[in-house]
């Protein structure tokens, strides 16, 4: 091979070395290599055929039953400085973590094959993408990867090009969870994961170095790694404004990218364009805006509680050419999970006849694996070079009180506190505990590669002369009301709170100004054709000024336990606003619908 691809040769010879593999495969990504890749799998039983007459082109794989989910209690950060790797994450020191986990390294790809993974972030053309390699043992990672990443041929002709990439080692070893460690070396640009063969474990490309490693690259070159959706709003006049949004786990992400809008929007000309679902790489372009890419190919989706109601978008994406992952089956073979309307299991994800003693029938983690321009909403500008401008960063969390239904920002240090502060107050079911409060800031808690002062004061330092940066603001889908209903209907319904956004961004629509930023008028937003009443619009919009106190106190003792390296800036904006709060006179809010 060329000599620019001679460190990577040395590597794999270096890992070949440690891990005694059996044979070598380099991945070329081609259709052929696929093919055989999935007949390999199937007749060793890594993956199982469903229906081919439903769901052509769509298998089954069923992973060890102790290994169905991220383990953030045995994913490191393994920075040289204690202090790098911040108190949000797991730290290990860098010559320690390379010695744990390569003892459990060696010898550990004996009797199998190692593959070779070159693989592209982002669209192969982009100066927005980055190119990395996993090597790995296991055929599905593999699978898994030309649907997630641009894998192949192409991805290791740029690697020639470029010179760099990040390099990625994974076995599945014994899948032991006493064996199992997920180490990044930032400064290494370098991941090892063995002991796992789940999706964000097993999958590198995908949060390790996409978000972590990601994150790391991302402040020393000048641009943002983040956890976000990517979707464009096109208006009736044919004008599209692309949007970036972050939630945590359970409040509707790839639901708002895959939104359908609703039938009155529809008819007036509104259409809906998912980029992304799940990551967002956003660098300033020439003209000071932020221009973004989805460094994904596919969607790593959970399957549960995806029906026609909730995403029928999502539901058609994986009617074909999907990997399932620890979904149930029906009598006829095909994929079924809880939340589906139609089809009766008969197999659970572990392969045993269903009986609702064992809990659910598929895994709450099940997962599908899909390429993302199956999706009906997917638009081309996915694959653009330059990716697409952002208009609007929007964050949001799980709250059934006191956080209103949408509010701005009053500008970029405003806004990157509300994305500081954001989170979600747990439920009954989910944790047996209700209100708990958990934030999550940026919904990049698990995912941030460093320490999270470090993080705010780099997302601080794009607010510089020139820039033309998005208008931030923060949602929340999920206020309930007295009798504990949401007050919110939700779902495509979220197009008219886009749409104040967007009025917002184009300087067009009202909103009064609050405390803790601007919230729209009931006049200010669409609500006419709702049925809501007077009363539940004032509640969704409402600012309680003794219970914004209280919060704002909060979120200072949370930014405290950065220490020392929390910008000024920051807690600064939280003093002004609860100084602000503490002037305040009730907003009167419009009760008209």
């Amino acid at each position: 091979m060329a000599s620019s691809l001679e460190s990577l040769n040395r590597w794999v010879e270096e890992v070949a070395g440690l891990t005694q593999p059996a044979e070598i495969h380099w991945c070329n990504g081609s259709d052929g290599e696929s093919r055989l890749l999935k007949e390999h799998m199937l007749a060793r039983g890594d993956l199982l055929e469903l229906n081919q007459e439903t769901h052509p082109g769509c298998t089954l794989h069923r992973s060890s039953p102790t290994d169905v989910a991220r383990v953030e209690h045995l994913t490191f950060i393994c920075t040289r400085e204690r202090e790098d790797a911040g108190p949000n994450n797991p730290w290990m020191d860098p010559a320690e973590a390379h010695a744990k986990v390569d003892a459990l390294f060696a010898g550990a790809m004996r009797g199998r094959t190692m593959y070779v993974v070159p693989y592209c972030m982002g669209p192969i053309d982009s100066p927005l993408s980055r190119c990395g390699v996993e090597i790995t043992d296991s055929p599905y990672v593999v699978a898994n990867m030309r649907i997630m990443t641009r894998m192949g041929a192409p991805a290791l002709s740029r690697i020639e090009r470029e010179g760099r990439f990040v390099k990625g080692l994974h076995s599945t070893g014994e899948l032991n969870p006493d064996k199992r460690f997920i180490m990044h070396f930032p400064e290494e640009l370098t991941i090892k994961s063995i002991g796992s063969g789940y999706g964000g474990n097993a999958l590198l490309g995908k949060k390790c170095h996409a978000l972590r490693i990601g994150s790391w690259q991302a402040r020393s070159e000048g641009w943002l790694a983040e956890h976000m959706l990517i979707v464009g709003i096109e208006n009736p006049e044919g004008e599209t404004h692309y949007i970036a949004a972050a939630f945590p786990s359970a409040c509707g992400k790839t639901n708002l990218a895959m939104l359908i809008p609703p039938e009155s929007y529809r008819k007036a000309g509104w259409k809906v364009w998912t980029v992304g679902d799940d990551i967002c790489w956003m660098t300033p372009g020439e003209d000071g805006r932020l221009w973004a890419i989805n460094p994904e190919a596919g969607f790593f989706g959970v399957a549960p509680g995806t029906d026609r109601t909730t995403n029928p978008n999502a539901l058609t994406t994986i009617q074909r050419d999907t990997i399932y992952t620890n979904v149930a089956v029906t009598s006829d073979n095909q994929p079924w999970w809880e939340g589906l309307r139609e089809g009766t299991p008969v197999k659970d994800w572990q392969g045993r006849d269903h009986d609702p003693a064992n809990g659910p029938a598929a895994h709450p983690n099940s997962r599908f694996t899909v390429s993302a321009s199956q999706c009906p909403s997917w638009t081309p500008m996915a694959e653009a070079p330059q990716g697409v401008p952002i208009s609007a960063i929007i964050f949001g969390g799980r709250r059934p009180s006191l956080i209103p239904l949408v509010f701005e920002a009053r500008d970029w240090s405003h806004g990157v506190l509300v994305g500081a502060a954001m989170g979600s107050e747990t439920t009954a079911a989910a944790t047996g505990a209700v209100g708990v409060l958990r934030r999550d800031s940026m919904a990049m808690k698990p995912f941030c590669g460093y320490n999270f002062a470090d993080y705010f004061a780099h997302w601080l330092s794009f607010d510089k002369p020139g820039a033309k940066l998005p208008k931030i603001f923060h949602v929340n889908w999920f206020r309930k009301g007295a009798d504990g209903r949401f007050l919110w209907p939700g779902f495509g319904e979220n197009l008219r709170v886009l749409e104040w956004i967007i009025g917002r961004c184009e300087g067009r629509t009202g909103a009064l100004e609050t405390p803790i930023g601007l919230v729209p008028d009931s006049t200010d937003i669409h609500l006419d054709d709702l049925g809501l009443g007077p009363s539940a619009i004032r509640e969704l919009l409402e600012i309680d000024a003794a219970g914004w106190r209280r919060e704002v106190d909060a979120i200072g003792s949370y930014l405290d336990s950065f220490g020392a390296r929390l910008p000024d800036r920051l807690k600064q904006e939280q003093q002004r606003i609860a100084t602000a709060l503490a002037q305040s006179r009730p907003v009167a809010q419009a009760a008209s619908a």
